[in-house]
């Protein structure tokens, strides 16, 4: 599990920290750097998947121009804070890592990178290290004395590995190239050790095992080829996921249980009739009077409720997920269900879920945990610069809560003008 994001210099955050619980809530005004959170989740996500830094930020394109990875957000230029040189992003995870050859234990690992523009505007990894348990497994600035620190070659990043057995003083120095996190480059190098090349791929792992899922509706009616058994970012191939949960009759009475009760459709049963020209899965939900519904003309709540169940209850889900307005689409009546089967399906420990919302119902039916995860994020006055707060930490916060309930708190701006108080009093908190 992700424990916290580290923001510096990137977008609009100075210097930010964003704890993460099993079901985290982002708040905060239009414009205030919410969608900023996401898009540093999505660079990492990148670096999980190998990409190069130019593929992470301006995009990456299959055969016949296909978007395989769409560019973060913004101009290039925009992705470091006005006024700094470069950025830095990092990431505390909880993971279960593998000692020696067989004990796995979960593991404290963290995680940083920083990346710099050049003149000729191309960005490189200029800092990297990995750390497990406190113990460093590679670094590109170790302690002083340590050579590699003065980073003397121009066309390399160099990385000192944790030191072993027979290494006196130091342990291997490698050179990666720049272009590319050091994260999914050190696989590459025999020098490494086996145990530090197994760290460093379970951590490449864990962050390229997140899904942004923007949901479209009229991409999750579409019928689906048989075999494509992964949601897609909007919504595609819903009807084979959900058929595949199907083939599993605990997970397909889940599916149907979870359906009736988020939906006003009486369903007893899903049904993915096979178009006999293309032999493409299609989705209709059968309810208890004999009715049939097409994916077609089931509403957009309803879908929007059908890709989440598919994603959270398929049987392989990703470890991470992030969703922007999860409650996008959806009647408050309906919304006190969706908490509910968040906090159920994160709250058994396999699944992550981060989202944001503008919704004061939301906030004022979350559990307890779930308010402990929740932040804000609010922007400076006559500043670009973006902060990031837990609610709970805010001065009575749980009080207030308790009396007046925190969609109130959050329709009224009271979360946002608790920061900038506490900010005007030099709160030295505050950036910590």
């Amino acid at each position: 599990m992700i424990l916290s994001l580290d923001l510096k210099d990137f977008k609009n955050f100075r210097d930010e920290t964003l704890v993460l619980g099993p079901f985290t809530v982002i708040v905060g005004a239009n414009a205030s750097g919410k969608s900023n959170i996401r898009d540093a989740f999505r660079f990492l996500h990148g670096v999980g998947r190998g990409y190069a830094l130019a593929d992470i930020i301006g995009g990456r394109y299959g055969a016949g121009g296909q978007v395989e990875w769409a560019q973060i957000r913004g101009k290039p230029d925009e992705i470091v804070r006005f006024g700094s040189d470069s950025f830095n992003l990092g990431v505390r995870l909880r993971i279960r890592m593998r000692a020696g050859a067989r004990l796995r234990v979960p593991r404290d690992v963290r995680y940083r990178i920083r990346v710099k523009p050049d003149e000729a505007g191309e960005f490189k990894v200029t800092g990297e290290r990995l750390r497990v348990g406190g113990d460093s497994v590679f670094d590109s600035h170790p302690g002083d004395g340590d050579p590699v620190r003065k980073q003397d070659d121009d066309t390399h990043l160099l990385l000192r590995m944790a030191k072993s057995g027979a290494q006196k003083r130091y342990g291997h120095r490698i050179a990666v190239r720049p272009n590319q996190p050091a994260l999914t480059q050190i696989a590459e190098h025999r020098a490494v050790l086996r145990d530090h090349k197994l760290a460093a791929r379970t951590v490449a792992d864990v962050l390229g095992n997140m899904r942004f899922l923007d949901l479209s509706p009229s991409r999750m009616c579409e019928p689906a080829f048989p075999g494509q058994n992964v949601l897609g970012d909007g919504g595609e191939h819903l009807p084979t996921v959900l058929k595949e949960i199907c083939a599993d009759e605990a997970r397909r009475k889940a599916l149907i249980d979870w359906t009736r009760e988020l939906t006003p459709m009486d369903v007893r049963a899903i049904e993915f009739p096979t178009d006999p020209t293309t032999g493409r899965v299609q989705l209709a939900l059968r309810e208890t009077n004999d009715r049939l519904v097409s994916a077609y003309a089931a509403s957009d709540g309803t879908l929007r409720f059908l890709a989440m169940l598919a994603a959270l209850l398929g049987t392989n889900p990703a470890s991470f997920y992030f969703f922007e307005e999860v409650d996008n689409g959806i009647h408050p009546a309906r919304l006190r269900l969706l908490v509910d089967l968040l906090e159920t399906q994160t709250g058994k420990g396999a699944t992550q879920v981060v989202t944001t919302s503008h919704s004061p119902e939301l906030l004022s039916i979350i559990s307890e945990d779930t308010f402990e995860s929740t932040s804000v994020v609010c922007r400076r006055p006559e500043t670009d610069d973006a902060v990031v707060r837990a609610v709970s930490a805010l001065p009575n916060a749980a009080d207030l809560r308790g009396s007046q309930g925190l969609g109130r708190l959050h329709a009224t701006g009271w979360m946002e003008d608790a920061i900038l108080f506490l900010d005007d009093e030099g709160d030295g908190d505050l950036d910590g």
